[in-house]
């Protein structure tokens, strides 16, 4: 009869005085008399009435609920509280009150998953709520805490699921407050042994964060705690950021090298090592050289594929176009290192299937680089009037050198 007498007075005196003036709803949430669910019930028919510009009430009513926690007595009383901090904190967030952001986090704290009677949906909207109301003085609290619990394992259905809403608070918080120290944790949430619904929800926070993660994801990258499918899952992320292409060609140098570096027995972990360094070289072949070490591991995955019975020939390809599409000195210099050693090859052998495909590629890639060097052009002709050539191959030797203008 209470709340059905208060919705009467609202609609009959109209939202905007109360949106003026909200003294009679204060009055009447504060009575040191009243229970947790009158409480409630007030909160409730505030929020169904939609009355915007009260943030200092909302303000105001989690303080007093902070104060008044210590006197839940029963499981009654305690659904009550979460139900009003869940009101106050969605309200709060929705007026962007940053001066709420202390009791926001107070109430997160109060409400803890940790503590078995936290049903876990005020912790949340406590959470999201910092979030919204852009309080960065709590950010390193939140990083904290989605550390710790991509760090444990819940077996408990319940414990499970609880953990996991207040998983979700920190993700949409870290989302808003758009600070690169947030990236880490929801990446690992991303990856980790959550509920695919809960790392769907950190995949599609990650790119919302920070434009250029660059350097956390190098980070995460070269870690080697971190396995082979956890390196690769970061180094894409990187290729759907808004950072620049710089940026995303000196990370593409870092899974290029860890690529190598890291030694692992598993196939799928290999397969994922391979993976990463040819879509880096591809990154590479687009948006260039970051640094010298990359020519140096474009080499090695050359020469590695080259000189195995199984080679890779979409790393052989990809590295040749990528030391094409460079076209400096050093990747010329490269392409003419290894086309020179597959002309010794041709005139000692072996000379199979493998050698022709690639001679056919390298022969094709320094002719797009428009270099001048006298060195590719001696090469180039010496093929052309080698004998061991066929006349097919000499062809393509001649087509190359008229291409670059000799």
């Amino acid at each position: 009869m209470k709340r059905i007498l208060i919705t009467v007075f609202l609609c009959f005196f109209g939202m905007t005085v109360f949106a003026q003036d909200m003294s009679y709803y204060t009055n009447d949430y504060m009575r040191l008399d009243g229970s947790f669910a009158e409480r409630l019930l007030v909160l409730e028919t505030v929020n169904e009435a939609g009355i915007t510009g009260v943030g200092e009430f909302y303000h105001e009513a989690l303080k007093f609920l902070i104060l008044r926690v210590p006197d839940i007595k029963d499981t009654t009383e305690q659904d009550a509280a979460e139900k009003s901090a869940v009101i106050l904190s969605q309200g709060l967030g929705a007026e962007k009150l940053t001066a709420a952001a202390p009791e926001l986090w107070q109430t997160a704290v109060i409400f803890d998953v940790a503590r078995n009677a936290n049903e876990g949906s005020a912790m949340q909207a406590a959470l999201i709520a910092i979030g919204q109301v852009n309080g960065t003085d709590f950010l390193p609290q939140i990083v904290q805490r989605l550390n710790d619990y991509n760090t444990q394992t819940y077996i408990n259905p319940e414990a499970r699921r609880r953990v996991q809403m207040a998983v979700i608070g920190c993700i949409n918080a870290l989302e808003a407050l758009h600070d690169i120290s947030g990236f880490r944790p929801v990446f690992f949430v991303s990856v980790g042994s959550y509920d695919p619904a809960v790392s769907q929800i950190a995949n599609l926070a990650l790119p919302n964060i920070v434009d250029d993660p660059g350097d956390v994801i190098s980070e995460i990258i070269v870690d080697p705690s971190n396995n082979p499918y956890v390196k690769l899952t970061a180094w894409r992320e990187m290729l759907r950021t808004k950072a620049p292409n710089s940026s995303k060609a000196k990370v593409a140098a870092v899974a290029l090298s860890t690529g190598w570096l890291y030694a692992t027995s598993t196939p799928s972990f290999r397969e994922h090592l391979r993976d990463m360094r040819k879509s880096a070289i591809d990154t590479i072949r687009q948006f260039g050289i970051s640094d010298n070490s990359v020519y140096t591991n474009l080499e090695r995955s050359y020469n590695t594929n080259f000189n195995t019975n199984q080679p890779d020939y979409d790393e052989i390809m990809l590295t040749l176009n990528a030391l094409a599409a460079v076209s400096s000195d050093e990747a010329v210099d490269l392409l003419t290192k290894f086309l020179r050693e597959l002309h010794n090859r041709r005139r000692s052998g072996p000379w199979g299937d493998k050698e022709r495909r690639i001679f056919q590629w390298l022969i094709s890639c320094l002719g797009v680089t428009g270099t001048k060097s006298e060195d590719v052009s001696l090469l180039l002709s010496t093929i052309q009037r080698t004998s061991d050539y066929t006349p097919y191959e000499q062809g393509l030797a001649r087509d190359a050198r008229t291409r670059l203008g000799f």
